[in-house]
């Protein structure tokens, strides 16, 4: 018996995250740095097909009593996502040593 399989859809502002990381560590550290980085993120996004349940709720979240969205982590990433009518739709890629309350407000409630 095979597993269900949720299509994942990746926002605009996400696909933008992962431009902005790439870049980021391509020019601080180094092009194949910031390839193995995509490489993981994209990874883990790809896992979020299989069980996307298995993700924690954001913790910024949660204490404001919302409980919809989901986190995947490949630290210090976080994948902030949501699954709606069996798909899973990811709206935020971002380093978890931000400043995560109001980037999640803006992003996601603003």
């Amino acid at each position: 018996m095979s597993e269900a399989s949720y299509p994942v859809l990746i926002t605009a502002g996400a696909e933008r995250d992962l431009e902005s990381i790439y870049d980021y560590i391509a020019e601080f550290d180094s092009p194949a740095n910031a390839r193995h980085v995509l490489d993981h993120l994209l990874q883990c996004i790809r896992d979020l097909e299989r069980v996307p349940e298995r993700g924690t709720h954001p913790r910024e979240l949660s204490a404001l009593g919302i409980r919809e969205y989901r986190q995947a982590l490949y630290k210090p990433y976080r994948i902030i996502y949501r699954i709606l009518g069996g798909q899973v739709h990811v709206y935020l890629i971002a380093d978890g040593r931000r400043d995560m309350q109001s980037l999640l407000y803006r992003r996601l409630l603003g």
